[in-house]
């Protein structure tokens, strides 16, 4: 029996998940993240595989997502979240420190194509699959194949300007890819909170926003409506791009529930078509979805 891995290697956790060929869970682990420490990221990465296989047997297929992409220059990562795997040579380190061939990607690019595999968009042509969460981070998957691009950013709408500004939104927070007003300034989780500090003096998350709002609080309630019209400007100027079939939400504000009517009730007025057919859905696989994709890259 074959078993392949997935590892979702995020800015606060490494999470992995061993499948058999037919796609069922056998093992499962997570470790938080060594915090701004190259190496001690590749050898927590190490020594989960080494427990998965105590358990599960030898694994020789090994997937992983990661935010950001791989130079086409150097074959280093870039435009990571997680700067201090930016300028590193992970691909090649993990396949010298594991003893193995390693296939990785966008963490996006997985997420979009578990959920495109037997997910919320299975059966879609053309499945544009977002991460809200910490970053914003977008992937694309065009008849089962992830889309990478020759510049391998396909996708990247995070580090777009926020589409149409409103005076007030100009120039727009400071983001650390070194602009200001980048998409995921305004949609990530952290800049949720931070436009919730600069309305309201609290700190909330989005669950406390969202609760807050349920209890009639006024605040929290425009900042959620403020938060909807933006990503629908967002996911406008990706509709009018790719023309996708299915939009689907990941990381921690795709729980918004909420989200899924409200955001194509405002992008009607930014997408230049008569009618939008594209659907707006809530990820099947939840949580699960990064790190199940990473495996999938295999298939």
């Amino acid at each position: 029996m074959t078993i392949k891995c997935g590892i979702d290697l995020g800015g606060t956790k490494i999470e992995l998940l061993a499948l058999n060929g037919d796609g069922n869970a056998l093992f499962r682990r997570r470790v938080a993240t060594p915090q701004g420490d190259y190496r001690a990221t590749l050898i927590a990465i190490r020594d989960l595989i080494e427990n998965a296989e105590q358990i599960v047997g030898a694994i020789r297929q090994v997937g992983i997502g990661t935010p950001g992409a791989f130079s086409r220059v150097n074959g280093s990562l870039k435009n990571s979240n997680s700067t201090c795997l930016n300028g590193k040579p992970i691909h090649y380190d993990l396949e010298m420190l594991l003893h193995r061939q390693v296939r990785i990607a966008n963490d996006a690019d997985c997420f979009a194509l578990s959920e495109a595999v037997d997910g919320a968009a299975s059966g879609a042509d053309t499945v544009f699959g977002v991460i809200l969460g910490t970053g914003v981070g977008g992937g694309i998957i065009v008849n089962g194949r992830p889309l990478s691009g020759p510049n391998a950013i396909a996708g990247e709408w995070g580090h777009n300007p926020l589409p149409w500004p409103r005076d007030d939104e100009r120039p727009g927070p400071s983001c650390y890819c070194g602009r200001s007003g980048c998409i995921e300034t305004f949609l990530s989780g952290p800049g949720l909170s931070r436009a919730c500090a600069s309305a309201t003096g609290f700190n909330f998350d989005a669950a406390a926003i969202a609760e807050n709002a349920l209890q009639e609080d006024a605040a929290c309630e425009t900042l959620l409506q403020q938060y909807e019209e933006r990503l629908a400007r967002a996911l406008a100027h990706v509709i009018n791009i790719l023309d996708p079939d299915v939009i689907v939400l990941g990381g921690g504000l795709s729980k918004l529930a909420r989200l899924y009517e409200n955001v194509p009730h405002y992008w009607g007025d930014f997408v230049f078509s008569d009618r939008v057919d594209t659907r707006l859905v809530a990820p099947t696989h939840g949580d699960s979805s990064g790190v199940r994709g990473a495996a999938w890259l295999w298939e």
